[in-house]
């Protein structure tokens, strides 16, 4: 068979539109084949056409032309069918005056610029779509489209189809704002840097005309064209200093935005009472300077200490975007988003799918994987009656539950509320340079008044003058440079060496004695069940393999752990042979016998070596499971979730430095007590619910620093003073903590104490210097050793001094390879 490229005709050859033969997309003109019986879009469907043909398999397009009745092929088999109810369509679609509506979506697999190309034709390919426009950096669509003429769900079919399945996007009107804010911000960064940039230019040609002369009037023109120059970057980029000190005096409160402004419209005034008189020194450049290197200290500061959880993201991270409600009249199952979910629908919850909704389950029987709200490591037997809750998963078996609770009703939307409560409830911890800037700015205001007072007593303009040089030299810039320099550089560092930090205060409470929280599921241990301990009763070779051979057939974790324990290659046991009992295990039927794998109250272990390995399996803390042959027991195996290689060192590192550790887990109380006293732990609380872990956090006498992975840590992580989510954690703990861990272990969390105890140790030296400065800088200007322009060329030595001082700490140190 010829290929595409074989059978293609020219470019100016007169084709029709037509569709592939195989896929029934568009195909493109330039592949069109004059004559051909059958047109084929690319190679790839030409080739699995001829393929179905020659083997007599076209009973796929029969099949598909059936299914195409009900709805579009994608790519990944889902209708969209919730797309088109109207609970969706009041959450995520915005209806347009001209009888259109818009959306926008989320898109897997956009990666290049030819990807642009093709989403932004979906208005050829689909009837009734307007418009298509993709912002390729976030992969993110903006739809037009006429509901009457187009369901929703078809558009999001053909995208599926074209390799780009789609999710709602939900953007915030928070993220906006932010994002409207940073606008403006860096529009204020840019107009001071280019004012000050040229204002230089100008600066310059008058600081060469004053050592060998200038034509007045060119010396007029550079004055008034800086001075014109440096009105946007006074007035427009220096808008948030000036309003903060015109908020400082309505409210009579002394805030460092108060000497800034004063120096700012002091040096500005001066400079253009210099200007108009024609005489004099004019400080444009300086005040320009200043405001351009104010505003980047200030967005430092301000990014860094944002939260980068979103509060409505965060509520619905956790449960998945749609369920399958079974229609009990019809008999059929339906696809609806979850914010339709009703209380008393029956919904259907396949193997590995998360549970939408809380509920009893009506139908079926399973394990379900509960860690996210429990953190208990093993799975939970369920059946006809029990209850079964949203943002849990199940593991093995189909289940039909009726829902009672959908949304922030349920026991994971009630814990993501405290989680948001605990948030707004925690006040902004000042930081050092905030505590001594009242009184810095009543001192720099009385200093400057004497030295007015003083001076003016020989000429007015001389004191003037002097007070003048005084606010310059004393703008607090290095004072209010160091705390946001050192703490940015601090978590930049930290972000290198795989600890990113949300904000700096969260360095300054990991300086005092604190009390450390640790999880025990995925935190202090690896996370997943290993092998233990292997109890044979006699030297049977090949038993290792046969049990992996019989537990490869299921997908519980412990099963999977028993697999990866077999050296070499599991023997292979036909499927047919299994007999999965839920609950309890597998029941093999061989040559040799009936084989049990499974738990030791479905195994029979009367006899006393049986009762011995299991006892001693039991007291370790670990979870026995038992294999026999023909009733006979041959193996009692324990397995455990193995404590992390560095969790000992680490927690005796922080015990040295004064902190206090405890563990506090919603595992079994037996296995946490065991897991404490491996690591020299004397305090831990096993099955300890979220609601738990959050009351003994909020009672915690010294500032509780909680360290956990799961859903089930996270209302306390917010609360706590510090709350970090380690390497693996599930995204409501990355969202409530305070700083996410990218490395594994716990060593990295003794990392981060000592981090933030050198970066303390940075920011009092950048204070420490400031203030030193500042007492210079004042003597100097009150005694008229110095004056305005001696004044402004001293002030930025001060920030980048600062800078330097912050940029080269070495407050985290990247982690060895």
């Amino acid at each position: 068979m010829a290929t595409v490229a074989e059978r293609r005709v020219t470019e100016d050859a007169p084709v029709e539109r037509c569709t592939c033969a195989h896929c029934e997309l568009p195909v493109p003109p330039g592949l069109v084949v004059d004559g051909a019986e059958h047109q084929f879009c690319c190679d790839g469907c030409a080739t699995v056409y001829d393929i179905l043909h020659s083997n007599g398999l076209t009973a796929y397009y029969d099949l598909r032309d059936e299914e195409e009745g009900r709805q579009q092929a994608t790519t990944t088999g889902h209708a969209y069918r919730e797309y088109d109810d109207p609970a969706f369509a009041e959450r995520f679609v915005v209806p347009g005056p001209d009888g259109t509506a818009s959306i926008d979506l989320y898109l897997e697999g956009v990666h290049c610029v030819a990807c642009l190309w093709l989403i932004e034709r979906l208005p050829e390919l689909a009837s009734g779509v307007r418009e298509a426009r993709l912002d390729i950096t976030r992969a993110v669509v903006h739809l037009r489209w006429a509901p009457d003429e187009v369901p929703l769900s078809t558009v999001a079919r053909w995208l599926d189809r074209l390799g780009y399945p789609p999710h709602p996007y939900r953007a915030t009107s928070l993220q906006e704002a932010r994002k409207r804010e940073d606008r403006r911000w860096l529009m204020r960064m840019a107009v001071a840097g280019a004012t000050a940039g040229n204002i230089m230019l100008m600066s310059f040609a008058l600081y060469s005309g004053a050592f060998f002369g200038m034509a007045a009037r060119y010396e007029q023109f550079f004055r008034y064209g800086s001075m014109l120059l440096a009105l946007p970057a006074v007035f427009w980029a220096g808008e948030p200093f000036l309003r903060g000190a015109l908020n400082a005096l309505r409210t009579r409160t002394a805030q460092m935005d108060l000497p800034i402004a004063l120096g700012i419209l002091a040096g500005f005034a001066s400079g253009v009472v210099n200007t108009v008189r024609g005489a004099g020194d004019i400080y444009f450049d300086s005040v320009a300077t200043l405001i351009f290197l104010l505003l980047v200290g200030r967005r430092l500061q301000q990014r860094q200490q944002r939260i980068a959880a979103d509060a409505a993201e965060l509520k619905h991270a956790l449960t998945p975007l749609h369920a399958r409600r079974l229609d009990e009249e019809a008999g059929h199952v339906v696809d609806i988003p979850v914010m339709a979910i009703a209380m008393g629908d029956l919904l259907e919850v396949r193997p590995g799918e998360t549970f939408p909704a809380d509920g009893v389950v009506d139908v079926g029987e399973s394990q379900v994987d509960a860690a996210v709200l429990t953190g208990e490591s093993r799975p939970v037997d369920v059946a006809r009656g029990d209850e079964v809750h949203a943002g849990t998963v199940n593991l093995s078996g189909l289940i039909h539950m009726r829902a009672e609770k959908a949304g922030l009703e349920t026991r994971v939307g009630q814990l993501m509320e405290a989680v948001e409560e605990a948030a707004r409830r925690r006040a902004p911890i000042m930081t050092l340079a905030d505590r001594i800037s009242g009184w810095f700015v009543a001192i720099v205001l009385t200093l400057a008044l004497l030295v007015f007072a003083g001076w003016a007593t020989v000429s007015v303009s001389e004191g003037v003058d002097r007070a003048i040089a005084l606010l310059i030299v004393s703008c607090p810039c290095a004072l209010g440079l160091a705390t946001p320099l050192a703490i940015a550089a601090a978590l930049g560092r930290a972000a290198r060496a795989g600890i990113l930090i949300k904000g700096g205060d969260v360095l300054e409470r990991l300086n005092r004695p604190c009390t450390f929280y640790f999880d025990k599921t995925g935190t202090l241990t690896e996370g997943g069940f290993r092998v233990w301990a292997w109890h044979q009763r006699d030297a049977e070779e090949g038993l290792e393999a046969r049990v992996a051979g019989i537990e490869r057939h299921a997908t519980h974790p412990l099963a999977r752990a028993l697999v990866a324990h077999a050296e070499g290659e599991p023997e292979d046991v036909p499927s047919a042979n299994i007999e999965h009992v839920m609950g309890k295990g597998l029941i093999a039927r061989l040559d040799d016998g009936q084989w049990r794998v499974g738990s030791p109250a479905w195994v029979p272990t009367d006899d006393a070596w049986s009762q011995e390995k299991l006892t001693e399996v039991v007291e370790a803390g670990a979870t026995p499971v038992v294999v026999s042959r023909d009733c006979e027991v041959v193996a009692v195996i324990g397995l455990s979730d193995a404590l992390r290689e560095d969790a000992t060192s680490s927690l005796a590192t922080l015990r040295a430095w004064g902190h206090e550790v405890e563990v506090l887990s919603g595992d079994h109380p037996a296995a946490v007590r065991r897991t404490a006293e491996r690591l020299g732990v004397d305090r831990a609380r096993g099955g300890a619910t979220p609601e738990d872990k959050l009351a003994v956090v909020e009672a915690s006498t010294r500032p509780a620093v909680m360290v956990g992975d799961g859903v089930n840590d996270a209302a306390a992580l917010s609360s706590a003073a510090v709350g970090v989510a380690v390497h693996g954690g599930a995204e409501a703990s990355l969202a409530a903590a305070d700083v996410f861990i990218t490395r594994e272990g716990v060593e990295p969390v003794v990392d981060l104490v000592s981090g933030a105890r050198r970066t303390m140790d940075v920011i009092r030296r950048n204070l420490i210097f400031s203030l030193l400065y500042n007492v210079a800088g004042v003597s100097l200007a009150a005694a008229g050793i110095i004056g305005p322009l001696g004044a402004a060329a001293l002030m930025p030595l001060s920030s980048l001094t600062v800078v330097a001082s912050s940029y080269q700490a070495r407050t985290f140190k990247k982690p060895r390879r």
